[in-house]
């Protein structure tokens, strides 16, 4: 399918104006480390070893190589176009309206969902010693009494940081990303010294006790895939570093690499770490007596108690700088998406900061009615994931439709071997979807539908012209999911963990298997990639969103 005859092969881009641009290159980086290192290495370990016991570790690795195509993807597009929230950006300029509407509501909820589970995780760690904060139910910690205080308090605070301007918010990160790092190594060589029991690995039912499916439950049910997310900040922060190019696709791409090999190095001590007596009942079965924070429960099984107080601290510190960069990307993609005109214009008002402050405030507000519906951390995860996959999900289209509507676009930053890499990325998106199972993804759907709702009452009420919905170039985004959600309903059930360990899988009773499954994504994920190839809008109208309104961003601040 090549470009029509007369048809414009580039465009100019144009950059946000008003925005501050004070991400440098290691910044950057830190905004994509900091996210990924939040709670999910706090809680992560166990959860995965409750699910597929020692095999987890083939989870993180996997993981991280589904998110790194996706991350590839990005990397090409967001040196293209260095814009602010290209996540949603990015779809409407090769798709129009519908489909980039599609995705970004449904980025937003994620990752409006981020800052508040980054409160939950801290105000875990912090109930054995403050009892006041949250009250156990059935394996769970919810929030309860004085702790709803504490954790609408603490939204505020990281509100008002990220108000204050990404100058401040980048240097704040940067200090507590090298202390995450710090705390998370000395973990890691303090586990493997004390205590170190490689028959954890093979004995009590073997590598994989639970089956090999569970390595790949285990990547959305544990928070595998939830952690390795935070990549996507480098993404929405393009539009704010010094120089998109050469930072950019280091960002993406580096901090996928450095926590990989963190994770998995953290998983493996924690496994041989293990005192044996803890898994005579199997690793289902595992648990501390202090469960609120399992790597301080480790640590004090194994008499280190210096650390576990440690890690007490660390527990305020992780989920507070994931919770302060989610807070700031909320706030980016609820620009964007008035920048696409799906959603009203006071959004994108700067203060003299180049912050969208009404954003903030919106981010703030949602967040904390979060807490209602998903008063736990482990509530949160499987929605978080399948909600993120469903976002990334377009762009990986987007780098395809790209290659046909605009050949000759400058990329400084461009995959080799044509479809393929888009492809494996849009595969391992629905994989995401996929294994979330039908019970995550039954949310996701209904939060989607709302979105809809609030979509149609916008143009509806608006007083002003807005871009056409395009919905004939987005058409393939409800034909896909819709595939999605039938696939995840017949999918099949992996109720493979105790009540108390919170992390009960429930999904569909279908026939289809994990390994059914990757073969019918397969060919879903090539037929849905060349369908959306077909109808993507004409290399003409994408050129005009490129270099008009609403590519460009006010210039006054407001």
């Amino acid at each position: 399918m090549g470009t029509p005859a007369g048809s414009p092969t580039r465009a100019t881009v144009q950059l946000d104006h008003g925005v501050r641009r004070d991400v440098n290159r290691i910044s950057l980086l830190f905004t994509g480390v900091g996210a990924i290192i939040g709670s999910g290495w706090l809680f992560g370990a166990l959860y995965a070893s409750q699910i597929a016991g020692p095999a987890a570790i083939l989870s993180w690795i996997i993981g991280a190589i589904m998110v790194l195509f996706i991350g590839f993807v990005y990397a090409e597009l967001s040196v293209m176009f260095p814009v602010v929230g290209g996540i949603i950006r990015f779809p409407h300029y090769s798709f129009g309206s519908f489909a980039s509407y599609s995705a970004g509501w449904i980025s937003w909820l994620a990752a409006a969902a981020v800052t508040p589970i980054e409160v939950l995780a801290t105000m875990q760690y912090a109930y054995p010693y403050a009892g006041w904060l949250m009250t156990p139910v059935e394996g769970e910690y919810l929030v309860s009494g004085y702790g709803w205080l504490i954790a609408i308090a603490l939204m505020a605070l990281y509100s008002t940081i990220n108000a204050l301007g990404v100058g401040v918010f980048a240097r704040l990160n940067n200090i507590l990303v090298w202390w995450k790092l710090a705390v998370i190594v000395l973990v890691i060589v303090v586990f493997f010294a004390v205590s170190f029991n490689p028959g954890n690995l093979t004995e009590f039912g073997g590598f994989t006790p639970e089956g090999a499916g569970t390595i790949f439950t285990a990547i959305p049910a544990a928070g595998v895939a939830f952690s390795y997310l935070g990549f996507r900040n480098g993404v929405e922060f393009a539009g704010e570093t010094d120089n998109p190019q050469r930072n950019v696709p280091f960002a993406l791409i580096g901090s996928v690499v450095i926590t990989a090999i963190i994770y998995v190095l953290l998983q493996i001590a924690f496994v041989t770490g293990l005192p044996q007596g803890l898994l005579d009942d199997g690793w289902g079965e595992l648990t501390f007596a202090e469960s609120a924070g399992p790597l301080a429960g480790l640590a004090l099984v194994l008499g280190v108690v210096w650390m576990a107080w440690l890690l007490r601290v660390d527990a305020i510190v992780s989920p507070a700088d994931t919770g302060l960069i989610y807070a700031g990307v909320t706030t980016r993609l609820s620009y964007a998406n008035a920048r696409n005109d799906n959603a009203p214009q006071a959004l994108t008002r700067l203060n003299r900061r180049g912050v969208p402050w009404i954003s903030v405030l919106l981010m703030f507000v949602v967040g904390c009615f979060f807490f209602l519906p998903f008063p736990a951390w482990s509530k949160f995860i499987g929605f978080i994931t399948s909600a993120f996959a469903v976002s990334f999900a377009p762009g990986c289209l987007v780098v395809g439709a790209m290659r046909r509507q605009l050949p000759d676009q400058d990329r400084p930053f461009r995959l080799p071997g044509g479809d393929t890499i888009p492809l494996l990325a849009f595969f391992s998106s629905n994989l995401l979807v996929f294994w979330s199972t039908w019970s995550i993804n039954e949310k996701m759907l209904i939060g989607l539908l709302v979105g809809y709702v609030v979509f149609v009452i916008y143009h509806v009420t608006t007083k002003h012209d807005t871009p056409p919905i395009d919905f004939k170039a987005g058409s393939w985004f409800p034909v896909w999911l819709a595939g999605m959600l039938a696939l995840s309903y017949f999918g099949e059930v992996t109720p493979n963990q105790p009540a108390d360990a919170g992390l009960v899988l429930q999904g569909g009773d279908g026939p289809i298997g994990v390994g059914l499954g990757a073969l019918i994504i397969v060919v879903w994920s090539v037929l849905i990639y060349y369908y959306a190839m077909a109808v993507r809008l004409p290399s003409r109208r994408v050129a005009s969103y490129v270099e008009k309104t609403p590519t460009d961003a006010p210039n006054t601040a407001g």
